[in-house]
Order: C-alpha cells, then sequence, then structure tokens
C-alpha cells in the first residue's frame, strides 16, 4: 500500500492547482487523473484575469504568455437585432484586462510542468480512484485501479474529491447535491470555418427565433454551444442533420459551406446540465471541491475561476494544519465558509440568466422587449465594468499563498 499526505482525486483545473500550490509549501500531495492525458474536446476555455494574476503570482505568467490566445475584452450577445455588451473588462483593475481563450489541456499541461518540479509532488495518470478507504468513519485514502488495470490503495492523511459535476467520490461518501431546475441542455458542435467566413468577434452569443447559442471563433473553426430544451435531445435527433444545419445557419448567417460541415449527429455532442450545491463540502477526511461540491451552470463561463478560487483558499487554509499532521473537520470547514457564499451569489446570478433562456427557447426574449437588467447595461456603459469585474475576477478573490509565489529574479529550481 503506498501513503502520501494528500490526495487529491482529478486533474481538472482545481486538481491541479491545488497539488501545485500544497507541494509549494512543502507536502506531499499525490493526484490522480483517470486519463491519459488534458486533452479532452469542450472544457471551459476561458482563463479568467483573476487566475492571470494568480499565475503571475505563481512565476508562470511569462510561460502563459508564450501560448497564442485570442484575448476577449467584451463580451455580447445579440438579442434578434438588438446588440447587448454584458461585460467589459478593459476597465476593471489589474494588468490583465481581458479573458485569455486558451484551450484548457494547454492551461492543464503548464500547472503540470510546474508542480513536477516541485520534489513532494507526484502526478499518476490512467488512474482512477474506484472506492474510498475509511477507518472509524473517517476517509483515509482511496482504492484505485492504476493504468495496466492493476488494483491499489493509497493512503492519505486528507482526501480531495476535484473529479467534477459527476463526481464517483462523493457519491461514495454518501454525500448528496441539492440540484436546482435548469431549462436547458447543451449540444457541443465542432464547425469549421472557411478562412474567408464572417466573424464578428472571438466570442458571440445569439438568440431569436425560439434559438440560443454562444459560439467561440477558434481561427479554423467555431466551437458552438446550441442550447435545447432540457431533455429534449433525444426528440430533437430525430431530425435529419439538415434541419440542425439550417437552424445554425439562420441564427448566426452562416452559409451553407459553415454548416455543411457538420457530416451527422455523431459530431454533435450532449452536455446534460446540472446545476446543484453540496449543504456540506466535507466529512472527516475528505473536502469536496469545484463541481464536485457546487456544480455550476455553463452559463457565463466561471465554473473554472470558481474551482481555481475553491483551490487557492484550501491551500492556504489548510497548509499549516496539515504541515503539523492536524486538520480537524473545523480546518475544513473554514474552507467551506471561505467560499460557500461567493459561490452562492454566482449560482443566484445564474438563476436569473436562465429565466432569459428560457425565454428565449421559448420564443418569448426579444430584442425591443429587453429584461430590466439588460437595458440597464444598454443605458448606463458604467455598470459593463462592473459586471466585467464580477465575472473576471468574482465576489471574494483569492489571495495567493504567500509560500507559493515565485518572487522577480528568483525563479524556483
Amino acid at each position: 500500500m503506498d501513503r502520501t499526505t494528500c490526495c487529491v482525486v482529478g486533474g481538472g483545473p482545481a486538481g491541479m492547482m491545488l497539488g501545485l500550490l500544497l507541494a509549494r509549501a512543502g507536502i506531499e500531495v499525490t493526484v490522480l487523473e483517470k486519463h491519459g492525458d488534458f486533452l479532452r474536446d469542450f472544457r471551459g476555455d476561458t482563463v479568467h484575469p483573476s487566475t492571470l494574476n494568480l499565475l503571475d503570482d505563481l512565476g508562470l505568467g511569462a510561460k502563459f504568455a508564450e501560448l497564442p490566445f485570442p484575448k476577449l475584452e467584451e463580451m455580447r450577445v445579440q438579442i434578434g437585432d438588438t446588440t447587448v455588451v454584458l461585460a467589459d473588462m478593459r476597465r476593471i483593475p489589474g494588468r490583465h484586462k481581458y479573458f485569455a481563450m486558451v484551450p484548457q489541456w494547454d492551461f492543464l499541461n503548464l500547472i503540470a510542468g510546474a508542480a513536477a518540479q516541485e520534489p513532494s509532488f507526484s502526478l499518476r495518470m490512467r488512474t482512477r480512484a474506484t472506492g474510498l478507504r475509511t477507518h472509524d468513519g473517517r476517509v483515509t485514502g482511496v482504492h484505485y485501479v492504476d493504468e495496466y488495470g492493476e488494483p491499489g490503495e493509497l493512503a492519505a492523511d486528507l482526501t480531495f474529491a476535484c473529479d467534477g459535476r459527476d463526481s464517483p467520490i462523493r457519491e461514495q461518501a454518501g454525500m448528496r447535491q441539492q440540484y436546482f431546475d435548469v431549462p436547458m441542455d447543451v449540444w457541443q458542435i465542432r464547425v469549421d470555418a472557411p478562412a474567408d467566413a464572417l466573424k464578428e468577434s472571438r466570442v458571440f452569443g445569439r438568440f431569436g427565433g425560439g434559438q440560443a447559442a454562444v459560439t467561440m471563433d477558434r481561427g479554423s473553426y467555431f466551437q458552438t454551444s446550441y442550447l435545447i430544451g432540457k431533455g429534449q435531445d433525444a426528440a430533437m435527433r430525430r431530425h435529419d442533420i439538415q434541419w440542425l444545419r439550417d437552424r445554425l445557419g439562420t441564427l448566426f448567417d452562416w452559409d451553407d459551406e459553415v454548416t455543411g460541415t457538420i457530416d451527422s449527429w455523431d459530431e454533435v455532442k450532449l452536455l446534460e446540465v446540472t446545476f446543484g450545491r453540496l449543504r456540506r463540502w466535507h466529512r472527516p477526511g475528505l473536502l469536496c471541491l469545484g463541481d464536485a461540491a457546487h456544480t455550476m451552470s455553463p452559463v457565463g463561463g466561471v465554473g473554472v475561476n470558481l474551482a481555481l478560487q475553491d483551490a487557492v483558499a484550501a491551500a492556504r487554509i489548510l497548509a499549516g494544519p496539515l504541515r503539523r499532521g492536524t486538520v480537524e473537520g473545523d480546518d475544513l470547514a473554514r474552507v467551506q465558509r471561505r467560499r460557500e457564499w461567493p459561490m452562492a451569489l454566482v449560482q443566484k446570478s445564474q438563476q436569473g440568466e436562465h429565466a432569459m433562456i428560457r425565454a428565449a427557447l421559448d420564443g418569448t426574449l426579444h430584442g425591443d422587449r429587453l429584461p430590466v437588467p439588460m437595458r440597464l447595461l444598454r443605458r448606463v456603459p458604467a455598470l459593463r465594468t462592473v459586471t466585467g469585474y464580477l465575472g473576471g475576477i468574482g465576489f471574494r478573490p483569492e489571495p495567493t499563498p504567500e509560500f507559493a509565489k515565485v518572487r522577480p529574479g528568483a525563479p524556483r529550481r
């Protein structure tokens, strides 16, 4: 049986960032990631200003800047013939006044490379946690299957569930989320784009005619999220694929050359949207973070940012107790108290956005009868900076732990 101080289940943004931060505190940490790499389609690809500030503090800003990426300074949506600027990042405080549109696998590879330089860090790819070890009601690590299909055990003083919205670790711990109603599921579609295709901006949303979608310009293709009514996937797939091509063409003014690159329904991937949160994020020996603790709606693209902020808070609060070997329930509760109300405020905001999406899918959202918040954003431009700050920085940005920072001129190892 292997042993570590901290076992992190899940190599997504929260898990990898947590592993790096704890390792920089000198704490032995092992991250288990069930896949062989970080290359997956349709993961959150926006790196927020607060994360860019964190990367600077960690001494990774320069390496990140070497990646090719467009900058998103405004978020716009078109409702019928009316365009609304939802958020403007150009006047928010700090060095980074934009979202960096970077594929998540590039971001995770950067974090993994930095963490690999820490002697107390270990990343095990193709290793799937299959259950929890327990003793007298306390979680004491995990059972796993390694890359060769061999079972094993990893004992740990503290286990973190960072394994996403469908977290098996959360379920095995008997922790049940409270779920909220959502009006939609999402089709994720890659639409190849010719070089001369009309491109309005890097990210743009369209609502009209009972349709709603957001697309991200990736240069050679449009990464498109097409919203459908909750539970309507099977019924809508009974249409010929040309039906979807025609609807996308009408919504985004794409011609047949663009929409014709969608060959079949096999290329349309379903994201079943869930939206909820745990009442209690922890039990003895176990702490849930990110989507495992609070499953966010995809609207607004804030889930990754919240997960990273969870990781920063957890590392800062728990590093001392972990070094002393004295992590108790009160320490885990401090993490939840720190992060719970920012999460709840974001979810409340998302519920308001869900109401707009429901109206869009019902065909009752029109450009000449905008919801009150959108009318205010059009009339009072300063409010767009406020929404830009809340979207890009957040309700409670987490300060980088001092033990993890790299001072100018003093690179780590």
